[in-house]
């Protein structure tokens, strides 16, 4: 099996990571508990080089033991930002002008197969507690609601899943065809 060099990847270092033009997305937890999530959103920011992270509530924050396991240094690349509440955050996006969406099962919510973003469309996702989902008064605040198609009987994925799916499918569909 032949091992990938880093050229070859095309990793790129702190210093240019930050000074990279960022995908227009930002990624807000409303009180996710589990530091291994958050890590792994950190992860998958860092690999889809997403705006930022919005850890609010009582998501956990860097700098932990716990985050860095699994964000494996992501946090030294992503930006983020603590906000005591998602509704304070939703004020300052809002003011931003980026269109806000929650990742909920919900009534009316539009399946992540037929969103199709704006074009040069700011967008927030919204991944709530890995119990309890993004929470009404939450989902009231937003532009809309996105739900993931799901086949099984959970009907149930796991944040950082979550996240990583519809992160990817939104960038997807950002691309110029």
């Amino acid at each position: 099996m032949r091992k990938l060099r880093n050229e070859e990847l095309d990793r790129k270092s702190v210093d240019e990571f930050q000074k990279a033009i960022k995908t227009p997305i930002i990624i807000l937890l409303d009180d996710v508990r589990s530091m291994n999530n958050v890590g792994s959103i950190f992860r998958t920011a860092d690999a889809f080089l997403l705006e930022a992270i919005y850890l609010c509530g009582f998501s956990p924050i860097p700098p932990h033991r716990e985050i860095q396991k699994t964000a494996l240094g992501a946090t030294e690349t992503v930006r983020w930002k603590h906000f005591e509440s998602t509704l304070e955050a939703i004020i300052e996006l809002r003011k931003e002008n980026w269109k806000i969406y929650a990742l909920e099962q919900a009534d009316k919510s539009i399946s992540l197969v037929d969103f199709i973003p704006a074009k040069n469309e700011k967008i927030v996702l919204i991944f709530g507690n890995e119990v309890e989902g993004v929470r009404e008064e939450v989902i009231q605040q937003c532009n809309d609601v996105i739900e993931i198609p799901q086949y099984g009987m959970k009907h149930s994925l796991n944040i950082a899943v979550s996240m990583g799916l519809v992160t990817w499918d939104i960038l997807n569909k950002m691309q110029p065809k």
